[in-house]
Parts: structure tokens; sequence; C-alpha cells
């Protein structure tokens, strides 16, 4: 006799199909494709460098310094990414960059030495980031808008304080981070501050219910919303947590330079983009991946590298440049529509 079992209550039970993997094994897998087709193509330039300059690109030294001038601009993508998975975009970067390194480098702030300089630095950062996100999240301008504002103001606050003139850094204990005698095993202290910065970024980003929510409200704002989370306010966090990284790279940047300029952090918000958008962070929001961003910069800065070690032309890195972009892209629409 055949026994017929009835459905739960409340709706009918939906079994996955003998043989097919969950949803989030498929996601993984394709985690680690784009992971492995960027290391991919790191080592492609690495081996480039070796062949056309092997004594000038595999020195340690020079290692060590793509490393740290990935540092910079690395903390700010790791800040850029968690803003565009959100589905924001922050196009203040660069300049708010340039204001804190500014404002920590005036001869008033220096008086108070290297605390004096790293708080003013991040506090800076944290207040135009606050700005952005007062501005997002309360008070409904489209972020394109807000953060051009952001960029054009900051920008123009930073050649006010400077008067155009270069600031330079007396403090030696900040002076002192870029020498040699500072590094830790042969790295140098930016690589570490960056390497704990990007380490944070993950764990927040893949670990945490702060995590979560930006996913959420990247994929369907409004979905987010009816579920819980309050969206302004996980918007305005994640425009303060933008600022805070400006803030820090800015540090580096001081450190780095030994000084302040207006100019500084010239076009950061394109190299954070496009190293988020070649790491496999959509543009729309809702994925996203630290190690993918991390992975691009690291590619930029050595493209950048190799070029300078070989004496060729800026806008034939720029062109290259564009060019890993657009490929970029059209593997995420591919690999979307596979989906």
């Amino acid at each position: 006799m055949t026994q017929h079992v009835s459905p739960p209550r409340g709706g009918t039970s939906k079994v996955a199909p003998a043989g097919e993997p969950p949803a989030w094994r498929g996601l993984a897998a394709r985690a680690d494709v784009r992971t492995l087709s960027l290391l991919g193509v790191l080592a492609v330039l690495v081996l480039i460098g070796g062949v056309t300059q092997p004594d000038a690109f595999l020195d340690t030294r020079n290692l060590q310094l793509v490393l740290t001038q990935a540092s910079v601009i690395g903390v700010v993508t790791v800040g850029m990414t968690f803003v565009i998975v959100s589905g924001g975009i922050d196009l203040s970067v660069g300049a708010v960059v340039a204001l804190a390194s500014v404002w920590a480098t005036t001869v008033a702030t220096q008086d108070f030495g290297f605390g004096g300089i790293l708080f003013t630095a991040v506090l800076v950062g944290v207040g135009c980031g606050l700005v952005n996100g007062v501005l997002v999240a309360y008070g409904g301008m489209v972020p394109f808008i807000a953060t051009l504002a952001m960029l054009a103001s900051a920008r123009g606050l930073a050649l006010q304080i400077t008067d155009g003139r270069t600031q330079v850094v007396t403090v030696d204990s900040v002076l002192d981070l870029g020498e040699r005698e500072a590094y830790l095993f042969g790295v140098p202290p930016l690589v570490l501050v960056f390497a704990a910065v990007t380490v944070i970024g993950w764990l927040v980003l893949n670990r945490t219910t702060f995590g979560r929510r930006t996913v959420a409200v990247g994929g369907n704002a409004e979905a987010a919303r009816l579920a819980g989370i309050d969206v302004r306010r996980q918007r305005l966090y994640l425009y303060l947590l933008s600022g805070l990284c400006c803030g820090i790279a800015a540090f580096l940047l001081i450190v780095l330079a030994g000084s302040g300029q207006n100019t500084n952090g010239n076009l950061y918000e394109l190299d954070a983009i496009a190293a988020a958008i070649i790491g496999g962070t959509l543009l729309t929001g809702g994925r996203g991946t630290i190690t993918g961003s991390v992975l691009g910069v690291l590619i930029f800065t050595t493209i950048t590298n190799i070029f300078a070690l070989n004496n060729l032309q800026t806008d034939v890195q720029q062109i290259a440049k564009g060019a890993i972009i657009v490929a970029a892209v059209l593997v995420q629409r591919r690999t979307a529509s596979t989906t």
C-alpha cells in the first residue's frame, strides 16, 4: 500500500534536486575563479617586469616601493569597496586625502607632534565622510552629486590652506616611519598598516552583521528596509568608513612624501573605483570583495612601476589601464548573464 505524505501547512516544501549544488557554492566558485584570474594577471605582470628589467624590477628595494605605493591607494580602495557594494559611490576620496594631508601638516598641527598629525588627518577624513553621509542618507542627494560637491569643496579648501605651497613635515617621529630602519623584517610600516586595514575590512564585510547589511542595501535597498535594516543609518556609516580610510591614507601619504600638498590624492577616486571594479565589485551594488579590490590595486601599481622602469610614456600606461577596466567589466557582464 502506497502512503502519501502531505506537505507541511503554510505552503509547499522546496527540496533541491538531487545532485544540484547549493547556490552559495556556485557563488564561491565564481569568486575563486575571479581571484585566481587576478592572481594570474599579477603573475604575468611580474614576469613581464622580470624579463624587461630583471635587475631593477626584481630588486628588493623596488618591490618594497611597489608595495608602499600600493598601500596609500589600497587603504582608500578598501573604503571605496564598501561604498560601492552598498550601491553608492564616493568621488571625493582623492580631494579628502589632499585636505586631510594639508590640514595635518600645518605648523599649528605639527606643534602637537606625531599624535596631532595622525589625529587631525583621521578627524578631517571622518568629518568629510560625515558630511557626505548626511547629504546622501538624510538629505536625499544622489551620491554622485553629493561627493562631487565635496570633491570641489575639499580641493578648494586644501588650496586655500596651503596657498599653493608645499608644507614640509618637521616631526622626526613621523618621518622616521619612512626610513629603512623602521622596516619590520624587511616590510615597510606603511605596508603593515595596509595589510591590517585589508584584514579588518575583509572580516567586517564577510563575517559581521554590518557587512551583511551593506550587501543587502546594495542588492535591494527597499527589501533591506522591509527586513528591518535602517538603510539611511547604514549609508551614513559607510561614508564615515570611507572618510576614515581617507584619513588613514592621508597620514600614510604624509609619511611617504614627508610633506602635505593640495595636489595630493589626484585621481585617487578613479584609481580606487577601477581597482574595485576589476576586483569583482559591481558598480550597481550588492556584490564585492576586499581581496579582489586589493589585487586590483596591486595590478595597477605594478603596471605603473613597469612603465616607469621601461621609460614608457604615461599616455600608453593610461590606455593599458583603460583596456583592463573594459575587459573586467565585460567579464562581469558575461558572468552575470550566466547566473
